[in-house]
């Protein structure tokens, strides 16, 4: 006769239904290769002394385990591994003084993304590569920035990073030349190496990154020519090459850069006419040139720009008249031509444009009323200068209408030099003759104002 088995009791059948799970958690969790996470630990321990990383999180990529500044992904193996690490910035791990650069970031197989931002402050360090170099890095972002005791060159052995799309090296003491086999990282979206110290020429071989977004290579001490090869980089939307010692003029292929949408060629040496083609940059929003020795007339080229927004020009040397197109620029916020050798009127036109909430003309050689409208005057305030031009005068109906611009009254000897002179096309809003009847009948209505208070 066989025995009846006795069934589970339900509280015996409820435990194991809790208790199981937690078993197939545990089993199911999976570790990064030891190699792996012994490089990943020497690294930390190097870099911050925020936490005793080995202890506190012994299996970094497990849910709940790992820290802010890292992520992890699952690999072709299908174990996790880490794929990007931050330091430097909150909540991400803080960086010791004695912190150095840890060369073992380019042994971490699938790491794609590193950030290093104020973490080399005290002890100098230089970019350093590992002698056992990785066959196939996996790295696609290296940012290094704000690294006041990061010094030395920029190591040719950058290039082998292949798979490298965005470089940022900026605001640190870097020294040398660019090397050129820099330029072979043809998966380069963005370029930045500003705010260093670095010297030389601009390679040639720059024109190899086609696929470049943006280039970034201001407040550096790079000489010679902008290399006539940068009519290459089709996809490019920005370049800054502002505050260096580059000269002769902009090369003409730059025309060939439809889809840049901001350059700045501020404080170099460069001077002569502008490209012919300037006008086929259509996409261009921000042309920032400042102190440049230019001696050349405004390029009318630029008021043929559409989407324009900012033009900045000053103290360059530039000559003749304000071209009558930048007054169609209906995307226009700010235009600066101060400091240069500019003569004849200011175009009349300004004042209808939507968007335009700075505008400084100071210290040229411009003549004539000026022909703006009261509400304009108020609308831009101390954004209007246009002091240093002893030749423009302001409506006398506008006078009390506005903040100071830097520019008296039409028929009023408030400054030394020749009398403003007022065009034809200056009279449609007041005449001359009309100017100083005006002038008089205040200066009358003030005068018996004075009496009748006294």
């Amino acid at each position: 006769m066989k025995t009846k088995r006795a069934l589970p009791s339900p509280t015996s059948l409820l435990f194991h239904l809790l208790i199981t799970p937690l078993f197939l958690c545990e089993a199911n969790t999976v570790s990064m290769p030891p190699s792996e996470s012994e490089t990943l630990f020497t690294i930390m321990d190097s870099m911050s002394s925020d936490q005793q990383w080995r202890r506190s999180h012994p299996n970094p990529c497990a849910p709940g385990s790992s820290w802010p500044g890292i992520e992890c992904k699952t690999g072709p193996d299908r174990l996790p591994h880490v794929s990007r690490l931050d330091f430097g910035s909150a909540p991400n791990p803080s960086c010791k003084s004695s912190a150095s650069f840890p060369h073992l970031i380019f042994s971490l197989p699938f790491l794609q993304s590193v950030f290093f931002f104020n973490c080399f402050t005290h002890l100098p360090t230089t970019i350093i590569f590992p002698i056992k170099l990785l066959t196939n890095s996996s790295l696609q972002q290296l940012s290094l920035r704000s690294n006041p005791s990061l010094s030395g060159q920029i190591p040719p052995l950058i290039s082998s990073l292949t798979s490298l799309q965005i470089l940022t090296l900026s605001q640190n003491k870097l020294t040398g030349a660019i090397p050129p086999v820099l330029f072979s990282l043809k998966n380069l979206l963005h370029l930045d190496l500003s705010y260093n110290k670095l010297t030389g020429t601009i390679p040639l071989q720059l024109g190899n990154l086609n696929s470049l977004l943006g280039l970034d290579l201001s407040y550096n001490s790079l000489t010679g020519l902008i290399p006539h090869t940068i009519s290459q980089l089709g996809t490019l939307q920005k370049l800054d090459l502002s505050s260096n010692a580059l000269s002769g003029a902009i090369p003409q292929g730059v025309e060939k850069l439809r889809s840049l949408s901001f350059i700045a060629l501020s404080n170099n040496r460069l001077r002569g006419a502008f490209p012919k083609g300037l006008s086929k940059l259509e996409s261009l929003q921000y042309f920032i040139m400042d102190n440049n020795p230019m001696h050349a007339p405004l390029p009318v080229e630029l008021g043929l720009l559409p989407k324009l927004q900012e033009i900045q020009l000053e103290n360059s040397g530039y000559s003749g008249v304000i071209p009558e197109s930048y007054t169609r620029l209906m995307n226009l916020s700010s235009l600066s031509l101060a400091d240069n050798k500019l003569t004849g009127e200011i175009p009349s036109g300004f004042d209808s444009l939507p968007h335009v909430f700075h505008l400084n003309l100071s210290r040229n050689s411009l003549i004539g009323v000026v022909p703006f409208d009261s509400s304009f005057l108020r609308r831009l305030g101390k954004n209007l200068d246009l002091s240093g031009n002893r030749g423009l005068c302001l409506n006398p109906e506008d006078e009390f209408s506005v903040v100071k611009t830097g520019v008296g009254v039409c028929g009023r000897n408030v400054t030394s030099g020749p009398s403003p002179k007022i065009s034809q096309a200056s009279t449609s809003r007041c005449c001359y003759g009309s100017c100083l009847l005006a002038n008089a009948l205040f200066q009358v209505v003030l005068f018996l104002g004075l009496r009748h208070h006294r």
